[in-house]
């Protein structure tokens, strides 16, 4: 076991939580980005049928999330609360992750139902340990700020292990069985998943939960205190419309590279130039979403948490619907990776803010109903997550189907038609757009500022400091 000199390292405790969703992201991303495109062009499902699983599955995170939340925040061990889940469960994590990914050779039926038990697997494990490490954060540190910088250190190394998952998915796939091959998909996430196993112990190892916070209420009144919060449901639809700008863009990328970007396209630098494919789309995204995050630390103390939120989706706002006006040409291209910076720097400011904001949620309602449902706010959080990947993933999904895709087999070659190369083109754009307008109505109304943070903070130490000298 790491000793505690170790442990009591505040710099290793940053690192070690952000290796946390180091392995989560790496899972969420090629989840997010490459599994509408499996599911409809190397597993073989309809459209259609791709997307209602990617949505039916949502029904069971609704129950299963909050669950979760409620018996990690009544679990109690000599490791703490919410840390023992990423021991135990890292395998479990790792093993559905290739199940999700395994093509049976069986009849479309046969093959829908293995593609339905999967997903509802993967994601109920997802659930099991990735909402005990989002509670965390609210037990690692009282410090509203500090919690920021934890998060941002989450932040900061999802998005590098989601870098490494994109860029190296498409050459794993090709060296380990073929693009065009389920054998090279599958053996491409065995990879991934041996490295998320690995991840999550160390944060295991590496963390350690500062402050104990007891529930001393009933499961019905957590809820009905939760129910009854209006901070968390604010962020509950904020983060919602993040996770869904993210989604619809990052699920219709593997079909925009596909039917609009010329196969073998160059990005030209002088003399040299290099393949443009989707997977270095799709990275460059991740680097410059890690550039993001360091930025948010400095962005939310300078202008608070709310206001950054909302400068952030008007921005967000404006550079998606210039995507939709770049030409398709060796200039073009550039300028393509040029809005995908901008706007994954921005998405990755938002990331460990969103993250902060449940932690203060949490904080206010403990503040407010005397009620330490930190895992039941998190999961909450896990859960506007998953809704918002599904249902972007799913509207992506319906929307080329709608406008008459043509669905690929591996072997098949086909032209799409302009309704459907106008659908990707807006998948890209203008739909996104929309969706950061309505975030920022929604964050408008949020009431935490950071004036009213230092109040609930000074209120909750005294708070905690009664209740633990009883």
């Amino acid at each position: 076991m790491v000793n505690d000199q170790i442990v009591n390292n505040k710099w290793l405790r940053h690192v070690g939580y952000g290796f946390g969703d180091m392995s989560s992201s790496m899972f969420w991303k090629v989840f997010s980005y490459y599994l509408p495109f499996f599911y409809s062009n190397i597993f073989g499902l309809s459209l259609k049928d791709a997307g209602i699983i990617l949505l039916v599955t949502r029904i069971w995170d609704a129950v299963s999330d909050p669950m979760m939340g409620i018996i990690a925040d009544r679990t109690q061990t000599r490791w703490g609360k919410y840390r023992p889940y990423l021991l135990f469960v890292a395998p479990l994590f790792s093993i559905a992750g290739i199940l999700l990914f395994t093509t049976p050779d069986w009849g479309y039926s046969a093959k829908l139902i293995w593609a339905y038990a999967t997903y509802i697997l993967m994601m109920t494990v997802y659930t099991g340990i990735n909402v005990p490490y989002g509670a965390m954060l609210g037990v690692m540190t009282a410090d509203s700020q500090e919690k920021t910088v934890y998060s941002s250190f989450r932040m900061f190394f999802a998005y590098g292990g989601s870098f490494l998952a994109l860029f190296l998915w498409e050459p794993l796939c090709n060296t380990l069985g073929g693009y065009n091959s389920p054998q090279g998909w599958f053996w491409a996430m065995v990879v991934i998943a041996a490295a998320c196993f690995v991840l999550f112990i160390c944060c295991f190892l590496l963390t350690k939960e500062e402050l104990k916070t007891v529930s001393t209420v009933s499961v019905g009144s957590d809820f009905k205190a939760l129910l009854s919060n209006k901070p968390w449901w604010i962020l509950i639809g904020a983060a919602l419309c993040f996770n869904l700008f993210c989604t619809v863009r990052g699920a219709t990328v593997a079909y925009y590279f596909a039917d609009i970007i010329p196969a073998g396209a160059q990005l030209a630098i002088g003399r040299w130039s290099f393949l443009f494919y989707a997977g270095l789309f799709l990275a460059v995204g991740e680097v410059s979403n890690m550039i993001g995050v360091a930025l948010c630390v400095p962005v939310a103390a300078r202008f608070g948490k709310k206001t950054t939120f909302i400068t952030v989706n008007i921005a967000l706002c404006v550079l998606s619907v210039l995507f939709f006006f770049i030409p398709v040409s060796q200039t073009g291209f550039w300028l393509m990776l040029l809005a995908q910076v901008l706007i994954s720097m921005l998405t990755g400011v938002m990331s460990p803010l969103v993250w902060s904001m449940y932690a203060d949620v949490s904080d206010f309602a403990e503040q407010k109903y005397k009620t330490a449902s930190t895992g039941l706010i998190f999961s909450s959080s896990s859960m506007a997550q998953k809704f918002g990947g599904a249902i972007g993933g799913s509207a992506a999904l319906w929307l080329l189907a709608a406008c008459g895709y043509i669905s690929n087999q591996p072997s098949a070659i086909s032209t799409q038609p302009e309704s459907a190369l106008l659908c990707l083109r807006c998948l890209m754009s203008f739909i996104p757009a929309a969706v950061s307008v309505i975030a920022v109505l929604v964050v408008s109304f949020y009431p935490l500022t950071t004036s009213r943070m230092k109040e609930i903070d000074a209120q909750l130490q005294i708070q905690r400091q009664n209740t633990n000298g009883k």
